[in-house]
């Protein structure tokens, strides 16, 4: 689907945003599901004061989304009116020392690389970043975790920007974390965000990563198209083992494919669509339930329109996925 130019609506303003603005930017160039459609107008602020200056001048009905680094993201093949952000690694990815163990870090630094520099300094309490895949900012908002950690014990405050284009600051507490999720006060693009570590030796955390480096690679489909993990863990349980015994396991629409090293992926295989790996979710969804009468919780962020005669409908009891 082919947008209209939102930079031919606005007013002078727009030429003095000295970031990178795109219309009708593929959103599959920069999702790692490699699938989607593409954004009306791709922003790439230049720094944050370039940030604030554009958003307090978009007029408020624009829609806005932001991207960290396309992980944990399914942008439906339709694409997105409005604006999607994209916050650069240049920018919004220092790391800066506060003492007492505590650093401040950009919200567009990735994990791993986050993990590995503070194994480096021999600060503890961050290995478990070595295991997710994706930047600081979306380990924010959802409360990314893994291996027994999560990013809420580690976060003291973060500050952001407002859809208004103000700065703003956020505690722990404002951001009522709970499993795999936030309540952040909406609108709100996290730049930065200060984290409490504790002293450890640079070497044993090294190999800590290592170990986490070599597990996930053993037991998830790394070397794939996919988005990491689709469906959140129901309490007490695990959504890989419930999608194994619905049957599940290789279970393929199209070119999309439940993965058969671990459950819980779904793969790009080549040239899927984001309606066959919806689609396929969905269908998984459905099967749980029959089988265990669970209902599976997407993880993923599934982001804007279909394209027409291809809707994928929210599994209810007895209904069928439509085409239309």
């Amino acid at each position: 689907m082919s947008y209209s130019d939102l930079r031919e609506e606005f007013g002078d303003w727009i030429g003095k945003v000295r970031g990178k603005l795109v219309h009708n930017q593929n959103l599959a160039e920069i999702t790692w599901f490699r699938t989607g459609g593409a954004a009306q107008l791709f922003f790439v602020p230049a720094d944050e004061e370039d940030l604030k200056f554009f958003l307090s001048n978009l007029p408020k009905e624009i829609n806005v989304n932001v991207f960290g680094l396309g992980s944990n993201l399914l942008v439906r093949d339709g694409g997105l009116e409005g604006v999607v952000i994209r916050l650069p690694v240049r920018g919004f990815a220092k790391i800066e020392m506060l003492g007492d163990h505590r650093v401040r870090v950009g919200t567009a630094m990735p994990d791993i690389r986050f993990a590995e520099t503070m194994a480096k300094e021999g600060i503890d309490g961050f290995t478990f970043y070595r295991g997710i895949p994706g930047g600081i900012g979306g380990a924010l908002y959802m409360n990314a975790g893994c291996y027994g950690s999560e990013t809420r014990e580690r976060m003291i405050s973060l500050k952001g920007v407002t859809r208004q284009g103000k700065s703003i600051e956020i505690s722990n507490q404002d951001m009522d974390y709970k499993y795999r999720k936030s309540h952040a006060p909406k609108g709100i693009i996290f730049t930065s965000a200060i984290y409490q570590g504790f002293a450890g030796d640079a070497k044993k955390l090294q190999q800590r990563m290592a170990e986490i480096t070599n597990t996930r690679e053993q037991s998830q489909p790394t070397k794939h198209k996919t988005g990491g993990s689709t469906f959140k863990n129901p309490p007490g349980l695990s959504s890989w083992k419930l999608i194994d015994e619905a049957g599940c396991r290789g279970l393929q629409i199209g070119m999309a494919q439940v993965s058969e090293k671990h459950c819980n992926f779904l793969l790009n295989l080549g040239g899927a669509s984001a309606y066959d790996l919806e689609l396929l979710g969905e269908t998984v969804r459905q099967r749980v339930r029959e089988n265990s009468e669970i209902d599976l919780v997407w993880e993923i962020r599934r982001l804007g329109k279909f394209e027409r005669g291809k809707t994928v409908h929210e599994f209810l009891d007895g209904d069928v996925f439509a085409n239309g």
